[in-house]
Protein backbone atom coordinates (compact mmCIF):
# COMPACT_ATOMS: atom_id res chain seq x y z
CA UNK A 1 0.00 0.00 0.00
CA UNK A 2 2.83 2.41 0.83
CA UNK A 3 4.30 2.06 -2.66
CA UNK A 4 0.92 2.69 -4.26
CA UNK A 5 0.40 5.79 -2.12
CA UNK A 6 3.91 6.97 -3.01
CA UNK A 7 3.05 6.68 -6.72
CA UNK A 8 -0.20 8.54 -6.10
CA UNK A 9 1.71 11.35 -4.39
CA UNK A 10 4.11 11.58 -7.32
CA UNK A 11 1.14 11.56 -9.68
CA UNK A 12 -0.46 14.47 -7.84
CA UNK A 13 2.77 16.47 -8.01
CA UNK A 14 3.06 15.78 -11.75
CA UNK A 15 -0.55 16.82 -12.32
CA UNK A 16 -0.02 20.00 -10.30
CA UNK A 17 2.89 20.93 -12.56
CA UNK A 18 0.99 20.02 -15.73
CA UNK A 19 -2.11 22.04 -14.82
CA UNK A 20 -0.03 25.02 -13.71
CA UNK A 21 2.04 24.95 -16.90
CA UNK A 22 -1.11 24.96 -19.02
CA UNK A 23 -2.53 27.88 -17.03
CA UNK A 24 0.64 29.91 -17.55
CA UNK A 25 0.62 29.17 -21.29
CA UNK A 26 -3.04 30.13 -21.62
CA UNK A 27 -2.46 33.42 -19.81
CA UNK A 28 0.67 34.20 -21.80
CA UNK A 29 -0.74 33.40 -25.22
CA UNK A 30 -4.38 34.46 -24.94
CA UNK A 31 -5.98 37.55 -26.40
CA UNK A 32 -8.39 39.69 -24.37
CA UNK A 33 -11.59 38.05 -25.69
CA UNK A 34 -14.49 38.46 -23.29
CA UNK A 35 -18.20 37.66 -23.05
CA UNK A 36 -20.86 39.88 -21.48
CA UNK A 37 -22.74 39.15 -18.30
CA UNK A 38 -26.11 40.85 -18.66
CA UNK A 39 -29.24 41.68 -16.74
CA UNK A 40 -32.73 42.90 -17.65
CA UNK A 41 -34.71 44.71 -14.98
CA UNK A 42 -38.24 45.73 -14.06
CA UNK A 43 -39.15 49.38 -13.83
CA UNK A 44 -42.57 48.91 -12.32
CA UNK A 45 -45.12 46.20 -11.38
CA UNK A 46 -44.45 42.75 -12.91
CA UNK A 47 -46.80 41.88 -15.77
CA UNK A 48 -47.69 45.54 -16.29
CA UNK A 49 -44.37 47.17 -17.01
CA UNK A 50 -42.32 45.43 -19.68
CA UNK A 51 -38.85 44.25 -18.76
CA UNK A 52 -36.20 46.50 -20.23
CA UNK A 53 -33.58 45.49 -22.76
CA UNK A 54 -30.62 43.53 -21.36
CA UNK A 55 -27.80 45.67 -20.02
CA UNK A 56 -24.19 44.55 -19.87
CA UNK A 57 -23.16 44.41 -16.22
CA UNK A 58 -19.56 43.44 -16.85
CA UNK A 59 -17.35 41.65 -19.35
CA UNK A 60 -15.91 38.28 -18.34
CA UNK A 61 -12.50 37.64 -19.89
CA UNK A 62 -12.13 34.04 -20.96
CA UNK A 63 -8.34 33.75 -20.69
CA UNK A 64 -8.23 34.33 -16.92
CA UNK A 65 -11.34 32.15 -16.47
CA UNK A 66 -9.67 29.22 -18.22
CA UNK A 67 -6.46 29.77 -16.26
CA UNK A 68 -8.49 29.89 -13.03
CA UNK A 69 -9.91 26.37 -13.30
CA UNK A 70 -6.50 25.01 -14.31
CA UNK A 71 -4.81 26.74 -11.36
CA UNK A 72 -7.46 25.49 -8.93
CA UNK A 73 -6.68 21.94 -10.04
CA UNK A 74 -2.95 22.59 -9.75
CA UNK A 75 -3.42 23.92 -6.21
CA UNK A 76 -5.50 20.91 -5.19
CA UNK A 77 -2.96 18.39 -6.49
CA UNK A 78 -0.07 20.30 -4.92
CA UNK A 79 -1.69 20.68 -1.50
CA UNK A 80 -2.58 16.99 -1.11
CA UNK A 81 1.02 16.07 -1.95
CA UNK A 82 2.63 18.47 0.56
CA UNK A 83 4.46 17.08 3.61
CA UNK A 84 2.01 16.48 6.41
CA UNK A 85 -1.06 17.16 4.30
CA UNK A 86 -0.49 14.04 2.21
CA UNK A 87 -0.89 11.91 5.34
CA UNK A 88 -4.35 13.45 5.92
CA UNK A 89 -5.17 12.84 2.25
CA UNK A 90 -4.07 9.21 2.46
CA UNK A 91 -6.01 8.58 5.66
CA UNK A 92 -9.13 9.93 3.96
CA UNK A 93 -8.52 7.72 0.94
CA UNK A 94 -8.35 4.76 3.30
CA UNK A 95 -11.89 5.66 4.44
CA UNK A 96 -13.10 6.08 0.86
CA UNK A 97 -13.23 9.89 1.06
CA UNK A 98 -11.37 12.73 -0.65
CA UNK A 99 -12.56 16.04 0.80
CA UNK A 100 -10.03 18.08 -1.19
CA UNK A 101 -11.37 16.76 -4.49
CA UNK A 102 -14.90 17.96 -3.86
CA UNK A 103 -13.76 21.39 -2.66
CA UNK A 104 -11.75 21.89 -5.83
CA UNK A 105 -14.47 20.52 -8.13
CA UNK A 106 -17.10 22.80 -6.58
CA UNK A 107 -15.03 25.74 -7.82
CA UNK A 108 -13.24 24.53 -10.95
CA UNK A 109 -16.06 22.49 -12.48
CA UNK A 110 -18.49 25.34 -11.85
CA UNK A 111 -16.25 27.79 -13.69
CA UNK A 112 -16.06 25.28 -16.54
CA UNK A 113 -19.84 24.88 -16.78
CA UNK A 114 -20.37 28.64 -16.66
CA UNK A 115 -17.82 29.06 -19.45
CA UNK A 116 -19.61 26.47 -21.61
CA UNK A 117 -22.97 28.13 -20.91
CA UNK A 118 -21.67 31.55 -21.89
CA UNK A 119 -20.16 30.21 -25.10
CA UNK A 120 -23.64 29.06 -26.14
CA UNK A 121 -25.05 32.54 -25.56
CA UNK A 122 -26.36 32.36 -21.99
CA UNK A 123 -25.44 35.71 -20.48
CA UNK A 124 -28.19 36.64 -18.02
CA UNK A 125 -26.69 36.97 -14.55
CA UNK A 126 -29.64 35.25 -12.83
CA UNK A 127 -29.47 32.29 -15.25
CA UNK A 128 -25.73 31.96 -14.68
CA UNK A 129 -26.20 32.02 -10.90
CA UNK A 130 -28.80 29.24 -11.22
CA UNK A 131 -26.48 27.14 -13.39
CA UNK A 132 -23.63 27.65 -10.93
CA UNK A 133 -25.83 26.73 -7.98
CA UNK A 134 -27.04 23.50 -9.60
CA UNK A 135 -23.49 22.48 -10.45
CA UNK A 136 -22.22 23.19 -6.93
CA UNK A 137 -25.13 21.13 -5.55
CA UNK A 138 -24.10 18.22 -7.78
CA UNK A 139 -20.54 18.36 -6.43
CA UNK A 140 -21.71 18.57 -2.83
CA UNK A 141 -23.94 15.53 -3.33
CA UNK A 142 -20.86 13.73 -4.66
CA UNK A 143 -19.07 14.57 -1.42
CA UNK A 144 -22.12 13.50 0.59
CA UNK A 145 -22.11 10.18 -1.25
CA UNK A 146 -18.66 9.50 0.14
CA UNK A 147 -19.44 10.85 3.61
CA UNK A 148 -22.51 8.67 4.05
CA UNK A 149 -20.98 5.45 2.70
CA UNK A 150 -18.01 3.84 4.41
CA UNK A 151 -17.91 1.06 1.77
CA UNK A 152 -18.83 -1.53 4.40
CA UNK A 153 -22.53 -0.99 5.05
CA UNK A 154 -25.05 -1.39 2.22
CA UNK A 155 -24.63 1.62 -0.05
CA UNK A 156 -27.04 4.52 0.30
CA UNK A 157 -27.56 5.67 -3.30
CA UNK A 158 -29.77 8.66 -2.49
CA UNK A 159 -26.94 11.26 -2.58
CA UNK A 160 -25.81 9.85 -5.93
CA UNK A 161 -29.32 10.08 -7.38
CA UNK A 162 -29.82 13.62 -6.09
CA UNK A 163 -26.43 14.57 -7.48
CA UNK A 164 -27.40 13.28 -10.92
CA UNK A 165 -30.66 15.25 -10.81
CA UNK A 166 -28.86 18.47 -9.83
CA UNK A 167 -26.04 17.84 -12.29
CA UNK A 168 -28.25 17.47 -15.35
CA UNK A 169 -29.89 20.90 -14.85
CA UNK A 170 -27.03 23.02 -16.28
CA UNK A 171 -26.77 20.75 -19.32
CA UNK A 172 -30.52 20.96 -19.95
CA UNK A 173 -30.26 24.76 -19.80
CA UNK A 174 -27.28 24.77 -22.19
CA UNK A 175 -28.94 22.32 -24.59
CA UNK A 176 -32.11 24.43 -24.56
CA UNK A 177 -30.07 27.50 -25.44
CA UNK A 178 -28.44 25.67 -28.36
CA UNK A 179 -31.75 24.35 -29.69
CA UNK A 180 -33.40 27.77 -29.51
CA UNK A 181 -30.38 29.36 -31.18
CA UNK A 182 -30.68 26.91 -34.07
CA UNK A 183 -34.44 27.41 -34.29
CA UNK A 184 -34.16 31.19 -34.41
CA UNK A 185 -30.93 31.62 -36.34
CA UNK A 186 -27.81 29.88 -37.52
CA UNK A 187 -26.96 28.49 -34.11
CA UNK A 188 -23.53 28.41 -32.48
CA UNK A 189 -20.31 27.64 -34.38
CA UNK A 190 -19.08 24.07 -34.73
CA UNK A 191 -16.51 24.26 -31.93
CA UNK A 192 -19.30 24.99 -29.42
CA UNK A 193 -20.99 21.71 -30.34
CA UNK A 194 -17.66 19.92 -29.92
CA UNK A 195 -17.24 21.46 -26.47
CA UNK A 196 -20.83 20.68 -25.45
CA UNK A 197 -20.82 17.00 -26.43
CA UNK A 198 -17.26 16.20 -25.36
CA UNK A 199 -17.52 17.89 -21.96
CA UNK A 200 -21.00 16.47 -21.37
CA UNK A 201 -19.56 12.99 -21.91
CA UNK A 202 -16.59 13.67 -19.65
CA UNK A 203 -18.68 15.18 -16.86
CA UNK A 204 -20.91 12.12 -16.90
CA UNK A 205 -17.81 9.92 -16.77
CA UNK A 206 -17.17 11.22 -13.25
CA UNK A 207 -20.56 9.86 -12.20
CA UNK A 208 -19.79 6.55 -13.90
CA UNK A 209 -16.48 6.37 -12.03
CA UNK A 210 -18.25 6.87 -8.70
CA UNK A 211 -20.94 4.36 -9.64
CA UNK A 212 -18.27 1.77 -10.41
CA UNK A 213 -16.63 2.47 -7.05
CA UNK A 214 -19.78 1.91 -5.05
CA UNK A 215 -20.97 -1.01 -7.12
CA UNK A 216 -17.46 -2.42 -6.52
CA UNK A 217 -17.12 -3.50 -10.14
CA UNK A 218 -13.88 -5.30 -10.94
CA UNK A 219 -10.79 -3.21 -10.15
CA UNK A 220 -13.00 -0.44 -8.72
CA UNK A 221 -13.37 -2.52 -5.56
CA UNK A 222 -10.14 -0.75 -4.68
CA UNK A 223 -10.89 2.91 -3.91
CA UNK A 224 -7.49 3.99 -5.21
CA UNK A 225 -8.44 2.80 -8.70
CA UNK A 226 -11.37 5.21 -8.62
CA UNK A 227 -9.08 7.95 -7.29
CA UNK A 228 -6.80 7.51 -10.29
CA UNK A 229 -9.91 7.59 -12.45
CA UNK A 230 -10.85 10.99 -11.03
CA UNK A 231 -7.32 12.28 -11.62
CA UNK A 232 -7.27 11.20 -15.26
CA UNK A 233 -10.80 12.45 -15.97
CA UNK A 234 -10.09 15.81 -14.35
CA UNK A 235 -6.93 16.32 -16.37
CA UNK A 236 -8.66 15.28 -19.59
CA UNK A 237 -11.75 17.45 -19.10
CA UNK A 238 -9.86 20.57 -18.03
CA UNK A 239 -7.18 20.27 -20.70
CA UNK A 240 -9.69 19.60 -23.47
CA UNK A 241 -11.89 22.56 -22.57
CA UNK A 242 -8.91 24.86 -22.08
CA UNK A 243 -7.36 24.17 -25.46
CA UNK A 244 -10.63 24.06 -27.38
CA UNK A 245 -11.46 27.51 -26.04
CA UNK A 246 -7.92 28.73 -26.67
CA UNK A 247 -7.80 27.46 -30.26
CA UNK A 248 -11.17 28.91 -31.17
CA UNK A 249 -11.49 32.21 -29.31
CA UNK A 250 -8.33 32.95 -27.31
CA UNK A 251 -5.65 32.51 -29.96
CA UNK A 252 -4.24 35.84 -31.08
CA UNK A 253 -5.88 37.17 -34.24
CA UNK A 254 -8.67 34.56 -33.96
CA UNK A 255 -12.10 35.78 -35.05
CA UNK A 256 -14.76 33.79 -33.13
Amino acid sequence: MDERLRRLRIGNLALAALHAAQAVLILALSNDFSLPVTGAFLDGPPGVTPIGDPETLWEARLGPAVAAFLLLAALDHLVVALPGVHRWYERNLGRGVNVARWIEYSLSATIMVLLIAMLTGISDVAALIGIAGANVAMILFGHLMERTNDRVRPTDWLPFVYGCVAGIVPWVAIATQIVLSVDRGDGPPTFVYVIFFSLFALFNSFAVNQWLQYRKVGRWRDYLVGEWGYLVLSLTAKSLLAWLVFANVLLENTTP
